[in-house]
């Protein structure tokens, strides 16, 4: 098999959700002495990026976001410890703090998110539900991140989002990262009346909100 092939071949299992085909075709690319960078940004992102495509045009849903995701996950187990060995690291494309904000524990729609923007290339700190402001700029500072995303369920519970962007002017940390908002009750408007960075109506838009504002 051509090295073009097994590029298409790695996309191709991105878009179906095979993961044992992702994680083997990884295998695969790793004995045969790959470039796995390359493999990487040609063969498996671009299977995400069609994903997203398909997820956009109303032909896939909620189950084939995940599936794709995992298969990405189970291609990165194989590459990641590769890489390091070669003192190598797949580029970063931004680091992220996501979390359910203060009083809300619903996660579903950001652990997605968080999947696909780990999918991407992301560095992602995934810090669960109900999670105190406080500690969405704590893990920031200390991690240098990029991204804060601050994920709401509820209506009662959006109005954290706005408290938040209120502390960070308060700690005179307004700019210094890029705070996108989502959820449920969440839209473009109140993303713009509280002084967000952008807002996002799902994952895939997430992501490509993510990569437009680091200009990529």
């Amino acid at each position: 098999m051509s090295k073009e092939d097994m590029l298409a071949r790695m996309a191709q299992a991105i878009i179906d959700g095979r993961k044992e085909d992702a994680q083997a075709l990884a295998l695969e690319a790793v004995a045969g002495g790959l470039d796995l960078l390359e493999v990487i940004e040609k063969g498996y992102v671009p299977g995400l990026q069609k994903v997203g495509e398909l997820w956009e045009k109303g032909e896939y849903f909620l189950p084939e976001l995940i599936s794709s995701a995992e298969c990405m996950k189970a291609a990165m187990s194989v590459l990641q410890p590769e890489l390091k060995k070669a003192h190598l690291e797949a580029p970063v494309r931004g680091r992220v703090v996501i979390g359910t904000i203060e009083g809300d524990i619903h996660d579903i729609g950001k652990n997605l998110v968080a999947s696909m923007m780990q999918a991407h290339g992301f560095d992602v700190q995934d810090l669960g539900a109900d999670v105190k402001l406080e500690r969405f700029i704590e893990t920031a500072e200390e991690t240098g991140a990029d991204f804060i995303c601050l994920s709401s369920l509820l209506t009662t519970t959006m109005l954290n989002q706005k408290k938040f962007m209120e502390l960070l002017k308060s700690r005179n940390l307004a700019g210094r990262f890029k705070v996108l908002v989502g959820g449920a009750p969440v839209t473009q408007r109140w993303a713009s009346e509280i002084g967000a960075d952008g807002y996002a109506e799902n994952a895939p838009a997430a992501v490509r909100l993510a990569l437009e504002l680091m200009g990529k």
